[in-house]
């Protein structure tokens, strides 16, 4: 297990604010065969300078303009050069310290192409407060069609997939990790393992949940990412948003 390398890879625009918390979260881990990969998209609030000081916990950093966070995360990906990649949200920390051990082992004692596990969306300030569980549940390919989707900040697949399938399509501006996931568990028909633990935790506040705007927008890319992978439609994004309400009752 310990020659296995993972990759993280964390994109960043103008969060001088939490970036320090994400990069001490991901040193912290007890699971040390990890490369680091930041890409800043220019910021000018601290950000880069911030980074720069952790030079010593960053395998590569890059700071130059983009395209969005995902034209930042496919560049992570070129980036990368471990055997399994992983994303992490600049404000995002991992559960615990043991948190890329389990993904590892199960890397380690499963012959799959991906895992992923549980999530819990926590308050801004206090990420002890948590305000939604998302238990993600074994996977089955008919999941997909009824709303079902692992909590991508959980998902780690092997890089050479990312290579063979593609990355982050830019035409989408919200759902491109949702299109990626479906494009890689139907087209790519790849293996996965669910580990029923709490990985990541999210702060609360994300792009997607921001504004009505941004709300209507992912669910109009949502609805395209579906209809492309032939996976669903107007149910299938319809049961998606419904699966959240229990998210935020049993906690």
């Amino acid at each position: 297990m310990s020659k296995l390398k993972i990759s993280i890879i964390t994109a960043v625009y103008n969060n001088v604010s939490m970036i320090s918390g994400c990069i001490d979260s991901i040193s912290k881990q007890k699971f040390d065969n990890v490369e680091v990969v930041v890409v800043d998209g220019s910021s000018n609030d601290g950000t880069v300078e911030l980074i720069r000081n952790y030079h010593d916990k960053i395998t590569t950093i890059i700071s130059e303009p983009d395209n969005g966070i995902y034209d930042a995360l496919n560049k992570g990906v070129s980036l990368a050069t471990g055997d399994i990649v992983g994303f992490m949200h600049s404000d995002d920390l991992f559960y615990d310290e043991d948190s890329l051990g389990l993904v590892a082992k199960a890397f380690h004692d499963h012959d799959v192409d991906a895992i992923y596990g549980d999530l819990i969306y926590v308050d801004k300030e206090n990420t002890n407060q948590i305000i939604r569980y998302w238990k993600s549940g074994d996977y089955h390919p008919d999941k997909l069609s009824k709303g079902w989707m692992p909590p991508h900040p959980t998902f780690y697949m092997k890089r050479s997939l990312y290579e063979k399938y593609g990355g982050f399509d830019l035409q989408y501006r919200i759902a491109a990790d949702y299109d990626a996931m479906l494009r890689y568990l139907t087209m790519g028909e790849i293996s996965v393992h669910y580990i029923p633990e709490v990985l990541v935790r999210m702060r609360v506040g994300g792009a997607s949940n921001r504004s009505i705007k941004n709300i209507i927008q992912k669910s109009l890319e949502d609805y395209r990412a579906l209809k492309s992978n032939k996976v669903g439609g107007l149910y299938t994004l319809f049961m998606k948003n419904i699966r959240k309400l229990p998210q935020f009752i049993f906690r």
